[in-house]
């Protein structure tokens, strides 16, 4: 199932698969290492509000709810 990285719950683990947005947006994205094929982990996630914090290559990062709307999980399949 692919769902926006904004949407899954905490302690959710995911492959990112897309990043949609403007050059910008898609260029910060990828330089926090939120490119296809990342493993991320969901470590805090106020749902509908707030930053989403995640793990991703070894680094905690927070980004914001909009920014994380922009980004395209896999979840469900073998993700370890």
């Amino acid at each position: 199932m692919i769902v926006q990285l904004s949407k899954l719950k905490e302690g959710m683990k995911g492959i990112v698969v897309k990043v949609s947005g403007g050059r910008g947006a898609v260029k910060r994205l990828y330089d926090m290492g939120l490119v296809p094929g990342a493993k991320i982990r969901i470590v805090r996630n106020a749902l509908f509000r707030g930053p989403v914090e995640i793990e991703v290559k070894g680094s905690r990062l927070v980004i914001g709810r909009g920014l994380a709307s922009r980004v395209l999980v896999s979840v469900g399949g073998s993700t370890s």
